[in-house]
């Protein structure tokens, strides 16, 4: 099997594992939103220091000690990811996994308007067609729901924050997320040290298979961040970014489908809108590699010329 091959079974994998969260985080009630995301949190840390700890990569903390400023950056993007997981163990739990879809639909065009800000990029004019349509659709759908869908927007724009942190940090999946995990676990041990003092916690008080599901979230975490590392390493950002939109369908799916979640006419509307901006952003993102590349071919010497002027 070649490496693109490869790489398109792990993104496959990593993002259909994101579009099966809904069902697996709906299997770990009783417990409520803080206490699952504070067992992600912990058991995050403890699997992926069992997976370090194999491959013997521990001087990365020493280098990081030596760096205050992307220390800083790990906390910014711990807290970053802390909240875009917390409002998504709420969002399915409060039944309301459509709205968290649209999340991940939107964050594409989140993504690029950091870029702008943050970045200082130059958007083509395709891209700011699409983003007119985005807002568009945040303006359909704020009428449908009768306010802003604030988890949507959150969610989005939490993601994007850490996706650009992450990329200015440039730290390998596993060590980031071991750091990132680390800064969270002492509140999160806190907070289920509190709840079992006050005999509030669920972990070991339900069955021993919600127990187990529990500790499984470390693994249900972690491995589909290193399914996606893999990918990102043999795709190209094109592709990657085709495979991005299957995690977002699959939650769809499950909140119309097998959570039977509403789905009237003027929100399919403000669906249907985000999805036409993700198609004008997508064409033009392959337009503009499938330039990119002409151009390379084109200011490349054939080799008969290359041997002429030797």
């Amino acid at each position: 099997m070649n490496q693109v091959r490869r790489g398109y079974l792990y993104g496959l994998g990593a993002y259909g594992l994101w579009g099966f969260f809904p069902l697996y985080i709906r299997l770990l009630k009783p417990a409520g939103p803080i206490e699952i995301l504070a067992h992600r949190v912990v058991w995050s840390v403890l699997f992926v220091a069992l997976l370090l700890a194999a491959a013997r990569n521990w001087r990365f903390l020493l280098n990081l000690r030596r760096r205050p400023a992307a220390l800083a950056g790990v906390t910014l993007a711990a807290a970053l990811i802390g909240v875009n997981w917390g409002t998504y163990i709420y969002g399915v739990n409060s039944e309301r996994v459509v709205e968290t879809a649209l999340g991940y639909f939107i964050n594409p065009l989140v993504v690029v308007l950091l870029g702008v800000f943050a970045l200082g990029e130059r958007l083509r004019p395709a891209q700011w067609v699409a983003l007119g349509i985005g807002g568009l659709a945040v303006v359909v759908l704020t009428v449908d729901y009768g306010r802003l869908p604030y988890l949507a927007l959150t969610l989005a724009l939490s993601f994007g924050g850490y996706s650009l942190v992450k990329k200015r940090l440039g730290l390998p999946a596993a060590e980031g997320m071991f750091v990132e995990s680390a800064v969270l676990a002492l509140p999160a041990l806190a907070y289920l040290g509190w709840l079992v003092w006050h005999s509030d916690s669920t972990f070991g008080h339900v069955s021993a298979g919600h127990t187990a599901l529990l500790m499984l979230a470390g693994a249900a975490t972690a491995i589909p961040l290193l399914l996606f590392a893999g990918a990102a390493n043999r795709l190209t950002l094109t592709a990657l970014g085709t495979l991005q939109y299957l995690a977002p369908i699959l939650q769809l799916v499950f909140g119309v489908l097998v959570f039977h979640e509403p789905m009237p006419p003027a929100r399919l509307a403000g669906f249907a809108l985000v999805w036409l901006a993700l198609v004008v952003f997508t064409l033009d993102g392959i337009r503009q590699v499938r330039r990119s590349r002409a151009a390379l071919l084109a200011a490349t010497p054939e080799p008969a010329a290359a041997t002429a002027v030797r």
